[in-house]
């Protein structure tokens, strides 16, 4: 099955370098371990995963009119991504990431040249048309078409990352509204598994709740009570862990859209993400629908079933 998906947030041109490790040391040249410069950022990382995939992404997302912007149109156009989402602004946004030796990673993400920018609703709205689902990303410009795609009356997804608190303003729009909700683990107060149920009696309309927990996997649960997780794989070794959370989010909600199988949705979106960290720069790197296949056969991440209730 061929699912349409809007996938709505920043797009940036990256650039990523290896260091020795962290803290890094003071010196006034130093040569990288490795270096790296290309097109990511959430949203477009998540459109690039899914678009691989097979579905027909419609990316909303705003591109600058300087130099970085004409290689974010290139590659956008080159990848078959640049459509009537892709809006103008007067700058791009922009991203350093330090990388060391494990894997661990230190991004300098520069999102203030779009935060401020006015997305038309109008332009979204006409991306959605007969969607299955809208990724809206917890991007500053996106905020405030939240509660008005709502209206929309079509699934709405978010990836709220490090959020540390169910009563954080900021999250406000998308705790109201949307019906999958993923996050990291590293800033939860409280066990994933706990996280899920106070997140389901939190979120009214969520019916699918995720938690990327690194180095451990990857945690997911239904209203109805059911909870899966997977045991993390790495088929390349750790390389950079950079963006191992979008892949997560967008392979999972692939799987879940083309088959609704929770299990299966989970356990390919782990290989995924493994497979994705055993490379300098994840996020310019996705398998095909049969290639993920085969990586997840051949390194097939443990599940486990439980239930949250």
């Amino acid at each position: 099955m061929r699912a349409t998906v809007v996938v709505a947030g920043a797009t940036s041109f990256y650039m990523s370098f290896g260091v020795d490790d962290f803290p890094v040391r003071y010196a006034p040249s130093c040569s990288p371990r490795w270096l790296s410069s290309g097109v990511s950022g959430t949203a477009a990382h998540i459109a690039r995963v899914l678009h691989t995939l097979g579905d027909d992404v419609r990316l909303c997302t705003v591109v600058g009119a300087d130099s970085p912007g004409a290689v974010i149109r290139h590659e956008l156009r080159r990848e078959r991504l640049l459509g009537p989402g892709v809006i103008g602004a007067d700058r791009s946004s922009l991203g350093v990431v330090l990388v060391a030796p494990d894997g661990r990673r230190m991004g300098f993400p520069h999102l203030s040249p779009v935060n401020d920018v006015v997305y038309p609703f109008d332009v979204l709205a006409s991306e959605a048309r007969d969607a299955d689902l809208v990724i809206l990303t917890n991007a500053k410009f996106v905020r405030p078409l939240v509660s008005r795609a709502a209206q929309l009356a079509l699934p709405i997804a978010v990836d709220l990352h490090r959020i540390s608190d169910l009563d954080d303003p900021y999250s406000r729009p998308w705790l109201d509204t949307a019906r999958v909700i993923f996050c990291s683990h590293e800033r939860l107060p409280v066990p994933p598994r706990e996280w899920i149920a106070r997140l389901f009696d939190r979120a009214p309309y969520c019916v699918v709740a995720g938690v990327g927990m690194g180095a451990q996997g990857a945690i997911v649960g239904t209203r109805q009570g059911h909870l899966v997780r997977a045991e993390a794989v790495a088929p390349g070794g750790v390389v950079n862990t950079t963006g191992g959370g979008d892949a997560l989010f967008a392979t999972f909600l692939h799987g879940w859209l083309t088959s609704g199988d929770v299990k299966a949705a989970l356990q390919t979106a782990v290989a995924h993400a493994g497979w994705k960290l055993g490379h300098h720069s994840p996020a310019a790197r996705s398998l095909t629908p049969g290639e993920l296949r085969d990586v997840t056969a051949l390194h097939p991440p443990s599940i486990e079933l439980d239930h949250w209730g």
